[in-house]
Formats: structure tokens, C-alpha cells, sequence
């Protein structure tokens, strides 16, 4: 994980940042180094590294948080604090700039659904229309709605059966135009929290490659094509957090896929 205080050289800066964008094309399978986009430093980013830079000084914000954060430790999840009490805002791209990156096509409605529900503000599903909806982790699968687009952010690696989810998602798609926004943090430390304690899932998804450019491939050619999936294109970009009294903003490396249902159909 990167963590971040504010370099006053806009030449270091610049420097600093643009290693968050990264990829060395080479490195990358042939089949998918022609589906790598370079992604660059938006305005919506630095909008939120402006604002987490801003509230990294609130020093009364961060003192209550850091006492919440070590009374409620010992009986409350890791997750539960940050998820109801602390709410740090996270970050992985601007929606705006995403669509206009000619990704896919802008969806209307959004569904919105979290494994818990102090962060159901954090999007899973978007489909055509013009309402919202909220649907619990085990309701969205279960409508017979079929959505033009859905979006499963970083959760891959903190979930106890990633192949069943994604096959779970693939069944939910609009047959043939529908697509999947997928980000997975690399390298790939799957993780989940039960009772406060972080323990391996149930079913490990093991990627192999040291690198970023190497994990990307495995994911690519192996993992997605198991569940039925395969790749139209593939970025780089930081997955970033708001900070604390110590650090303005925390960051890690993630790989952002728009997958499609492969024509061989796949397993299911």
C-alpha cells in the first residue's frame, strides 16, 4: 500500500502520481496487450486527493476518529467501524471521465447492494431507467432483472466464494450487450472478515505472477475465462482512500476490466 503526504514540488508530484497509471505493455500476455488502456491523473481524482489532503488536517475529525476506531476495536469489525462510524470516502474512478473514455455506454438507473449494510452507498449494480433501487447481497441475483451493466469494485479479494459471485453476475447480465466493471486490487491478498478476525476465504482464488502486468494476464486467461468471461479492455489505475492524522490519503494498485460473457458460453 502507498500512503501519501503532500509533496509541494509539482515535478515530484507529477512524478510521484503517474506511477499510480503505470504498465509496462510488454510485460502483459499478447492476448491482452492489445486491450490495455492508458488511463491518466482526471479532474475528479484530484478533486478527491484535494479533499483528502484537506481532511487528513481536521485535527478534532481525526482525533475522534482514532478514538473511535480503538474503543470499538475489541467487539466491533474492522470493517462495521469504517463502514458506520469512520466512513472513509474511497476512490477508484470518476464516473464521469469513465464514460467519456469510451468504456461503454452510460447506464441510468443504479441498484445499489453491499455484503453490509453500512456501506450500501457503495454501487454494485447500474441498469436502464430512470429509479433506485436497494437490494440486499442476496436479493439482486434472485429478481430475474437482467442488468446492462454491473460493477463489482474491488471486492473479489474479500469475498468468501469470488468464482461463485462472478458466475452469480454473469447469469444477471443482458444476454450479449450486457458488461461487467470489475477492479481487483494486485497483487491479489484475498482475505475475508469473520468476528473480527481476518481469515482466508472459503474458496481461494490463487493468481499467479509477481507482477502487476503478470497478475492481469493470469486474470485474464485464466480466471475470468473459467466463469465464462473474457476481456474487452483493461487499465491501471489507484484505488484510493481518504487518510488520517498521519498520512493525507492511502493507495493501492488496481486492475479495472469491462468483461463480457464469452460466445463458447463458459461454465455456469
Amino acid at each position: 500500500m502507498w500512503t501519501g503526504k503532500y509533496v509541494r514540488s509539482p515535478l515530484v508530484r507529477s512524478l510521484f502520481v503517474n506511477m499510480w497509471y503505470r504498465c509496462c505493455p510488454d510485460l502483459l500476455g499478447e492476448s491482452v496487450r492489445p486491450l490495455f488502456v492508458q488511463s491518466h491523473l482526471d479532474s475528479g481524482t484530484k478533486a478527491f486527493l484535494k479533499r483528502s489532503v484537506e481532511k487528513s488536517g481536521w485535527l478534532f475529525t481525526q482525533l475522534y476518529h482514532s478514538f473511535v476506531s480503538t474503543v470499538l476495536s475489541p467487539v466491533v469489525s474492522r470493517t462495521s467501524i469504517n463502514g458506520s462510524v469512520v466512513v472513509p470516502s474511497c476512490h477508484v474512478f470518476s464516473v464521469s471521465g469513465f464514460w467519456r473514455d469510451s468504456w461503454t455506454s452510460e447506464p441510468g438507473m443504479e441498484v445499489w447492494t453491499e455484503p453490509r449494510p453500512e456501506n450500501i452507498h457503495l454501487p454494485l449494480c447500474l441498469c436502464r431507467a430512470v429509479m433506485l433501487r436497494v437490494l440486499g447481497i442476496d436479493e439482486w441475483q434472485q429478481t430475474g432483472f437482467h442488468y446492462d451493466v454491473i460493477s463489482c469494485l474491488n471486492l473479489l479479494d474479500r469475498c468468501n466464494d469470488p468464482l461463485h459471485l462472478l458466475r452469480d453476475i454473469k447469469k444477471s447480465l443482458v444476454p450479449n450487450t450486457g458488461r461487467l466493471i470489475l477492479a481487483a486490487v494486485l497483487p491479489f491478498q484475498p482475505y475475508v472478515e469473520v468476528g473480527g478476525q481476518w481469515q482466508r476465504p472459503k474458496e481461494h482464488l490463487k493468481i499467479k505472477g509477481k507482477t502487476w502486468e503478470e497478475q492481469v494476464t493470469n486474470l485474464s486467461n485464466e480466471v475470468f475465462r473459467r466463469v465464462g468471461f473474457e476481456v474487452e479492455a483493461v487499465t491501471r489505475l489507484p484505488y484510493l482512500c481518504e487518510g488520517d492524522m498521519y498520512n493525507d490519503y492511502y493507495v493501492l494498485d488496481d486492475a479495472v476490466f469491462v468483461l463480457k460473457a464469452s460466445e463458447d458460453k463458459g461454465p455456469v
